[in-house]
């Protein structure tokens, strides 16, 4: 009552406040509050101060509405666990931490959320900590977040450096201003340097090559945890960090191409890991990855709006995905491999029907939601102002990954909901479907994976439709005003003609389409014969997917191995040994051993005393005999 309470709260405080700022005149939409001020140094002055404009406001649905039906959710799904009320704990100070980021009027406001979803999602990818497995991927996820992070705290003090400021309101003003006066040239090496520490932070945060690692093993905690942390909060605030520092990306073309070739490689990277995966949350996992990819080709191409839209309607069809899987999971008694279900449509059809809703809006197929999205990011791709050759290839790696996506999402719809069961007698016996208080938050975010996409609804469709406006991207248009502006004055986007734009729709549907139809075949049709026939047929090339291109150890055998022993290294020989042993035990030892010695001299008996004196004359007097 208390976690599900809270959030609910925050949606309806949320709202509000973005309803009072949609009363308010487009160009002055911003509800600003400064609490009190943190640190004053000099002309360097930092507020505990929160912002509110029309970037904020989309987060703060998404965040606090999604949050919302996922705490719902998850008194079905952790209903018995021991741990209930740590549990929703943790989950209440991820969401707390994830307003603060978003919320924040500065940089620093929004590293101590930026820091503080890092801790909470350690806590919740270690929450069965019982196991070493869980344990080792919180801390996986924690360690490479704090690399990327070096990074960001980088950026900020380059950012201070250059502004003077951390303030949102001060430096993107300035940057502007700036450049209109000639003081600031575009790719001026310190703004690219500044995007480019700040985007490190975005490759941790938001899981792109080469710090995706930590997000697959992120799996290890409840599956709740994975809808939240992993498609509608936490891995989108590296999205919302380049967005929100639009200014500084516009004017670093060179930041801004970096950005989208990482993230079209990561997106056809991970889509090509979840060909193979067979755990049903790995799959998702390396879908939100390669969809991570989409949003920041989408922010990296000067498309700010396109890849915020990707990121709401991301977090409406994953939310659904993932609560989906946990769905599956509850009824299978905790068993997540889908070579072990089939078979589910029927004795789970609200779990299906809303998890074919969202692989369909996944999938690119219109008029879902991810539809219109994952299009418009293509598109604005396509005809890229800055590098228009360097545009082509990213949306041909994009379109490409949009088939695979296609494909591996089918496969899973095929493995777990059709054909035979393939699980126990126990398993079958036990198949169900969720109670309601899991199966309503599903047809919310499936009715939202349908309906999202609608808010951003292409220029050409729209006219097609009747004048159907985009709302978000006229919504939005305030906040990357001055990047429009410094876009039109140095850059000219290549023109083409309608059907040319109906064309590459068309060919992004009819991949995505061949992606479904080829899943379909080999997973129904052909299945199990085809797909093992081709396992052996290509048996190099399955394992080195299937291994997912073995990173990890590759990772292991390149840093964390030399780490290891070296550490083990200084531990046991420069610590122990020469430190401790040499340096500081050492001296003490011969102090000791040394008074121990002079202590036996000194012992009271006047005998022994007797004795010494004896033993010296002995020995003047033979030293002097010798001499003779």
């Amino acid at each position: 009552m208390v976690g599900c309470t809270s959030i609910g709260a925050a949606f309806l405080v949320a709202a509000m406040s973005v309803w009072q700022l949609m009363g308010m005149p487009a160009g002055e939409r911003q509800l600003l509050q400064e609490l009190w001020t943190w640190m004053a140094v000099g002309s360097f002055k930092v507020d505990i101060a929160f912002l509110i404009d029309q970037l904020s406001a989309v987060m703060i649905l998404v965040v606090t509405g999604v949050g919302f039906l996922i705490h719902v959710y998850s008194t079905g799904y952790m209903h018995d666990d021991e741990s209930y009320w740590r549990y929703f704990a943790y989950l209440n100070m991820f969401v707390f931490f994830m307003t603060l980021l978003v919320l924040g009027a500065n940089y620093l406001v929004m590293f101590v959320g930026w820091e503080g979803v890092g801790l909470a999602s350690y806590l919740l990818i270690g929450f069965w900590y019982q196991g070493n497995e869980n344990a080792d991927a919180g801390k996986k996820a924690f360690i490479v977040n704090r690399i990327g992070d070096f990074g960001f705290v980088l950026g900020m003090f380059l950012m201070f450096l250059t502004f003077g400021s951390l303030s949102y309101l001060d430096v993107f003003p300035k940057a502007a201003e700036m450049f209109h006066e000639g003081s600031l040239a575009l790719n001026a090496p310190v703004v690219v340097a500044m995007c480019l520490l700040l985007f490190v932070g975005a490759t941790g945060k938001s899981a792109q090559i080469p710090l995706y690692v930590w997000l697959p093993d992120a799996m290890a905690g409840p599956t709740p945890v994975s809808a939240l942390i992993h498609a509608a909060t936490m891995v989108t605030a590296g999205v919302y960090m380049v967005a929100r520092t639009n200014v500084l990306y516009t004017l670093a073309p060179t930041a801004s191409l970096v950005v989208a070739l990482i993230a079209a490689a990561t997106a056809l990277f991970a889509a090509t890991i979840g060909i193979l995966q067979n755990d049903i949350k790995k799959v998702l996992a390396y879908s939100t990855v390669s969809q991570l990819g989409y949003m920041f080709i989408g922010v990296g191409v000067t498309a700010y709006w396109a890849g915020i839209f990707h990121l709401m309607t991301h977090a409406f069809f994953k939310a659904c995905l993932f609560l989906c899987s946990g769905s599956v999971i509850h009824a299978m008694g905790g068993d997540q491999d889908m070579r072990h279900m089939g078979g589910l449509a029927k004795k789970m059809p609200i779990t299906y029907a809303t998890m074919l809703i969202a692989t369909l809006a996944i999938a690119g197929i219109p008029p879902f939601a991810g539809f219109f999205s994952k299009d418009e990011i293509l598109w604005k791709a396509f005809t890229y102002p800055y590098y228009p050759v360097m545009g082509k290839v990213i949306w041909f790696m994009g379109t490409l990954g949009a088939g695979i996506t296609a494909f591996y999402m089918f496969r899973l719809i095929h493995l777990t909901f059709h054909g035979e069961f393939r699980g126990t007698q126990e398993q079958a016996h036990h198949l169900h479907e969720s109670p309601w208080v899991m199966t309503v938050p599903l047809v919310i975010l499936a009715f939202l994976s349908v309906t999202g996409g609608w808010l951003g609804i292409s220029p050409l469709i729209g006219h097609m439709l009747g004048h159907v406006p985009n709302l978000l991207e006229h919504f939005l248009d305030p906040v990357f005003e001055s990047s429009n502006e410094i876009i039109a004055k140095v850059a000219v986007a290549p023109h083409y003609s309608h059907a040319f734009e109906w064309g590459l729709m068309t060919l992004s549907v009819a991949v995505a389409a061949v992606g479904i139809a080829l899943a379909s075949w080999i997973y129904v049709k052909r299945f199990p014969e085809l797909p093992r026939k081709l396992a052996e047929t290509y048996a190099m090339h399955y394992k080195l997917v299937y291994n997912k291109y073995f990173v990890d150890e590759i990772y292991f055998l390149i840093f964390v191995y030399p780490i290891y022993y070296f550490s083990i290294f200084l531990w046991k020989v420069v610590d122990a040994f020469m430190i401790d042993g040499i340096c500081v035990n050492g001296p003490a030892w011969l102090a000791q051993r040394g008074s121990y010695a002079v202590g036996r001299l000194q012992n009271g008996y006047i005998q022994t005393y007797g004795a010494f004196l004896l033993m010296g004359v002995v020995g003047i007097l033979w030293y002097f005999v010798g001499i003779r």
